[in-house]
């Protein structure tokens, strides 16, 4: 059977003379378009590489790189923008428009209608951030000020351990400075981490370090440095140095003055944010601050400036302790996550009775009374064990390690004063759990830092837009209450006066009465 593949493929004789001619006639026609539209350029169109290879195409090295980035970036996003426009090209303009909403400061009010959550960290239904959802963002933009709980926790230990070595109460327990000597060296190295890697993000997002400062809770983890710092020179190890120079206590406290001027201010002046608006357990972080300062200088001999930020500290935390407390029905309640920073209630009682104490040289009345306080608020939360379970780690679980650090350390100068073995038990007791709660919380930070690599989320506090989303007109009516209680409100009229004082719905019949 004859194949027809077969057929067509054979070449008779003569199909070479026919198959130069075509060339040639063709070839021909070709020279004579050319001369009548010119040379044609060739073109040759390549396929995408595959996944696995070595290089992208354009499309994928177009996408690795996301310019909503560049809106939080300190220079890079702006030059960009202004050097395409000296060349003539034409920016995004919605670009353009989230550059204004990042640039503008915002408000107080705004962060309250765009978050919620007494943290103000969880994004409300209606809001949008100016930044990918579906995305995990750079580091620096999801590392929060609030890091700086790390360095509290373990810097407050160095300061426990060196008062339990050199306690007279405690000697029974035969310890040296060796462990405060290791737990301020690891200390300094994590203040150094975690200060190096927040300023390389105030250099290269220095919009995202300013929107965590108009943030009216995070503005209290800005005093966390300070009194890092703080911490430091008071557990520093005798083997290094005994005695500070007094010049570092005024280097240190001006600008913790100039901060408190501020946020004092803000609660005092009233307005967007007064302190019966964003109260809130961190702030005695401000309050921390003050009682750590006079501390400090009255173990260097100094009386009138410690006594000055004792005073001011005292006063206000009296306003704190009570604004917190009676909590105000417009004050949401504290979430699981959240319930650690309740032992922040504990750190400024406790810091200020050892700072009455080194003040006048004596655990006093004064210095009881202060350390009576913390001990009851301590107990008062740890016996309500069901209060702090149930919920997922994060970094406000560092929340529990330096209040309770601060309750041990003036427990040990408590059984120093009053020597007995109830005292000496109680000093033990409180230290060796505060250790165990650094320890706990310190390997867990490790663990979902470097292993689960959960411990640094998408920021979404700082990504809101400056304008609140657009809402229709009748959306507008109903939150504003024109509607009133129901959708069947009626225009009614006096017959005397031709004003109306409740209009219906625009899609309701109206009718007069």
């Amino acid at each position: 059977m004859n194949n027809p593949r077969s057929a067509s493929s054979s070449v008779s004789p003569a199909t070479p003379d026919l198959l130069d001619n075509h060339r040639q006639s063709s070839s021909g026609e070709f020279s004579r378009l050319e001369k009548r539209t010119g040379p044609r350029k060739m073109t040759f169109h390549s396929k995408s590489m595959p996944r696995g290879s070595m290089f992208l195409d354009h499309e994928a090295f177009r996408n690795c790189h996301d310019k909503r980035y560049d809106l939080f970036r300190t220079m890079s996003g702006k030059l960009e923008r202004q050097i395409s426009n000296l060349r003539g090209k034409p920016v995004d303009s919605s670009l353009q428009e989230e550059d204004k909403e990042i640039t503008e400061p915002l408000t107080a009010d705004r962060f309250f209608d765009a978050l919620q959550g007494p943290e103000l960290e969880t994004l409300k239904e209606k809001e949008k951030i100016v930044l990918p959802e579906d995305k995990t963002w750079p580091f620096l933009l999801r590392f929060p000020i609030t890091s700086y709980g790390m360095c509290l926790g373990v810097s407050s230990q160095a300061i426990m351990w060196k008062t339990l070595a050199t306690t007279k109460a405690e000697k029974f327990l035969h310890l040296t400075q060796v462990v405060n000597h290791m737990l301020w060296w690891i200390s300094l190295l994590l203040l150094l981490a975690v200060s190096i890697t927040y300023l390389f993000k105030t250099i290269f997002f220095f919009q995202a370090v300013r929107r965590e400062f108009k943030h009216p809770i995070r503005v209290n983890f800005f005093f966390a440095p300070l009194i890092s710092v703080l911490f430091m020179a008071l557990g520093i190890p005798h083997s290094i140095t005994s005695n500070l120079p007094s010049i570092l206590w005024y280097f240190l406290m001006a600008p913790l003055l100039f901060l408190e001027m501020k946020i004092y201010g803000q609660w005092m002046s009233g307005g967007q944010r007064r302190l019966s608006k964003v109260a809130n357990p961190t702030n005695h972080l401000a309050i921390v601050g003050n009682f750590a300062g006079a501390l400090l200088g009255a173990s260097m001999g100094l009386e009138e400036g410690p006594m000055f930020f004792f005073a001011v500290g005292l006063a206000y935390y009296l306003v704190l302790f009570v604004t917190l407390y009676q909590r105000l029905p417009t004050n949401e309640t504290l979430p699981k996550e959240l319930h650690p920073v309740f032992f922040l209630f504990v750190a400024a009682p406790a810091i200020a009775s050892m700072a009455w104490t080194q003040l006048y040289g004596s655990f006093d009345i004064g210095s009881r009374l202060y350390f009576f306080i913390s001990l009851f608020l301590y107990f008062s939360l740890v016996v309500r064990i069901n209060f702090f379970r149930g919920f997922k780690f994060s970094l406000a679980w560092w929340a529990y390690t330096f209040p309770m650090s601060a309750v041990a350390t003036a427990s040990i100068k408590y059984s120093g004063e009053v020597t007995g073995v109830a005292t000496q038990v109680l000093s033990v007791v409180m230290s060796g759990a505060a250790t165990l709660m650094v320890i706990g919380v310190l390997v867990l930070t490790v663990v979902h830092a470097f292993v689960k690599r959960d411990l640094f989320p998408n920021d979404v506090a700082i990504a809101i837009s400056a304008e609140p989303p657009k809402q229709k007109k009748w959306f507008k009516q109903i939150k504003n209450g024109s509607f009133g209680n129901s959708m069947r409100c009626l225009k009614v009229s006096d017959q005397d006066d031709n004003q109306i004082d409740v209009e219906a719905p625009p899609l309701l019949n109206a009718r007069t009465v």
